[in-house]
C-alpha cells in the first residue's frame, strides 16, 4: 500500500495504473532525459522512499524496465541502468535503420490525407516543444510521429520489432538531444518526410529515414568514449 507523501517526496497515484507501472514510466523518462546515466545503481530501498512505496512494487517496475533493455540486473550489485557499449550501439542501429526503410519501403502509397493531417498534428506539437525546451514532450511526440509513420506499412511483426528495437536505445537520445542543433535536424527531418509522403517520393523517404537515425548513436559513442576511452567497435573473437 502506499503511504503518505512527506515534504520533498515524490507522490505515486494508485487510482488509474498500478504503481508499479507509475513508477517504471517515471524512471523511464528519467533514464530519457539524462537524469539517470548509464551504469547508474537503482538501489531499491532509495526508490521505496522516493515513490513512498514497498519494494515489492519497486522490483515489478524494474522487471519492467528490464524487458525492456533499459535496466540491467547484476549478480551481488543489484539493478543499473543498462550501459550499451559502441558496439552494441552499432549493431542496434545497423538492424533498426534496415528495419525502418523495409517499413517505408512497403507503405502503400498514396497515403490517406487523415494520416498525413495526424503526422502533422504531431510534428507542430513536436516544433511546439523543441522551441519551448520541453524534452520530455520532444520524445513523446517523436515516438508517437514515428509509430503513426511506420504504422503505416501494415505489417504488425515489423511494426512491433521497430518498436522494440527503439526501446533499448531510449537512454542514449539525451545526448542528441542536449543539442539544440539535432533537435532542428530532427524537426526538419520530420518536415521532410511529410512532404515526401505527400508527394508519394519513396526514394526521398527511405533517404530521411536513413538520416535521421544518425545524430542519436554518434553523440552517444562521442560521449562514451570521453568517459571510458577508445572502443573497439570490433566484436570479439
Amino acid at each position: 500500500m502506499v503511504r503518505p507523501i512527506k515534504p520533498g517526496q515524490t507522490p505515486v497515484s494508485p487510482a488509474r495504473e498500478p504503481v508499479a507501472i507509475v513508477i517504471a514510466k517515471r524512471i523511464e523518462e528519467d533514464i530519457v532525459l539524462g537524469r539517470r546515466q548509464p551504469r547508474e545503481r537503482l538501489v531499491e530501498q532509495d526508490l521505496c522512499d522516493l515513490f513512498q512505496t514497498h519494494r515489492g512494487d519497486v522490483r515489478l517496475a524494474l522487471f519492467e524496465l528490464e524487458k525492456k533493455g533499459l535496466v540491467e540486473r547484476i549478480p551481488n550489485r543489484g539493478a543499473l541502468v543498462r550501459g550499451l557499449t559502441p558496439l552494441e550501439v552499432r549493431e542496434i542501429y545497423a538492424v533498426r535503420e534496415e528495419l525502418e526503410v523495409m517499413a517505408v519501403r512497403i507503405i502503400p502509397f498514396p497515403v490517406d490525407p487523415k494520416y498525413v493531417e495526424r503526422l502533422e498534428e504531431l510534428q507542430r506539437q513536436h516544433t511546439a516543444a523543441v522551441a519551448a525546451g520541453d524534452l520530455l514532450t520532444v520524445f513523446y511526440s517523436n515516438l508517437s510521429f514515428h509509430q503513426v509513420l511506420f504504422g503505416l506499412c501494415g505489417n504488425a511483426c515489423l511494426i512491433e520489432t521497430i518498436e522494440l528495437l527503439a526501446q533499448k536505445v531510449y537512454g542514449i537520445r539525451s545526448y542528441a538531444n542536449a543539442f539544440p542543433e539535432s533537435l532542428d535536424r530532427a524537426r526538419r527531418d520530420h518536415l521532410d518526410m511529410i512532404k515526401a509522403l505527400r508527394g508519394s517520393r519513396r526514394d526521398d523517404l527511405v533517404a530521411l529515414t536513413r538520416r535521421h537515425l544518425k545524430p542519436s548513436p554518434e553523440a552517444y559513442i562521442k560521449a562514451y568514449e570521453r568517459r571510458f576511452g577508445k572502443a573497439d567497435l570490433a566484436p570479439a573473437q
